[in-house]
């Protein structure tokens, strides 16, 4: 039996199976063998008639692609399980197996039962003294085309981060302006440009935003991992916020768990939508260490000026004030200080 037949056909019935590629008693064999093998990799697998395409023989994986029993097919054409477009696709194929005489393999894409599915189909005429046949076999794409997105996906975020890795070390070049861990303003020189911020906000009358974020319990994974997580989470979040500001804006590492963004010209509301997005993006982002996956969450509390504080002090206790609020409320939270309200 030659090896391409071996991996196209399999059949609920080995005597037929003998019968139908012309070796009377020794394909049995290799029919229980195909029928284990399709069972295992969750082939449909099909043996039709070549003049009007009425399924002989079919096995339960291709039974379940059409929604019947195993019984219910046999018999049947594919015109009477199939919208038309669908059978005119397939009846084409048949027929070019059937024209060249040897193996084809297509691939169709259609719906099915209001799903999108995609299949590899290998198609090899089978002579028979009753009348050519037609052995198909179906691989359901779909596993394959996710672990392509998934590998995509992977190399995507791989690139991306030796970019942000590139970015972090020419930073990096300026180690009096720069915090070694996160790539983040260090806090001198960011307390500088929020002074310059409040200088430049009181006399145009205009407002910027302060945030202050602290970094939410490390799970038992990260905290197994001690130092090493920590940076790794620190090279993360100061990649998300420098991803997430503007040339005008500025943000730095305050300590070991906390951070700030002062967000230059911007309202109480739109901070809150900038920094709400920030949040998820942390609560999604894939930290990696040793072959872990990581993960972290962030608290945050907005402040902006005038409206919630009217000098540099106001303005850094209503963010510690918002950040204690969005912690109480149990983390992964952005909580906004209160609005000011004073007598005309």
């Amino acid at each position: 039996m030659p090896p391409y037949v071996a991996m196209t056909v399999a059949t609920t019935d080995p005597a037929g199976l003998s019968l139908a590629l012309g070796y009377p008693g020794g394909a049995a064999p290799y029919a229980a063998m195909l029928r284990e093998l399709a069972q295992q990799n969750g082939w449909g697998l099909a043996l039709k008639r070549a003049d009007d395409g009425r399924y002989v023989e079919v096995n339960p994986a291709l039974a379940a692609l059409f929604g019947r029993q195993e019984s219910d097919l046999v018999g049947r054409t594919d015109t009477e399980l199939l919208d038309a477009a669908v059978v005119t696709l397939l009846r084409a194929a048949d027929k070019t197996a059937l024209a060249q005489g040897g193996a084809l393999a297509s691939e169709h894409r259609f719906e099915l039962r209001g799903e999108r599915r995609e299949y590899s189909v290998l198609r090899l005429p089978v002579p028979c003294d009753e009348g050519p046949l037609l052995c198909c076999v179906w691989q359901d794409l779909a596993p394959q085309r996710l672990r392509e997105a998934q590998l995509k996906a992977a190399l995507q975020q791989l690139e991306q981060q030796q970019r942000a890795n590139e970015m972090l070390r020419r930073d990096l070049a300026d180690q009096t302006l720069r915090d070694q861990a996160s790539g983040l303003n260090t806090r001198a020189h960011f307390d500088d440009q929020m002074r310059r911020e409040l200088d430049l906000s009181t006399r145009e009358h205009r407002e910027f935003a302060l945030v202050y974020m602290a970094l939410d319990p490390f799970s038992e994974r990260a905290q197994s991992h001690g130092q090493r997580a920590q940076e790794r989470i620190f090279e993360a979040m100061g990649r998300l916020l420098r991803g997430n500001t503007r040339a005008m804006d500025a943000s730095c590492r305050i300590d070991e768990r906390h951070f700030a963004v002062l967000l230059s010209g911007v309202g109480l509301a739109t901070a809150h939508s900038r920094m709400e997005g920030l949040r998820r993006q942390c609560a999604t982002q894939i930290v990696m260490l040793d072959g872990e996956e990581l993960g972290f969450t962030v608290s945050m509390g907005v402040a902006s000026f005038p409206h919630t504080a009217h000098g540099h002090d106001e303005l850094i206790d209503a963010c510690t004030v918002a950040l204690a609020e969005a912690q109480r409320r149990g983390g992964n939270t952005v909580a906004l200080a209160t609005i000011r309200f004073e007598p005309s």
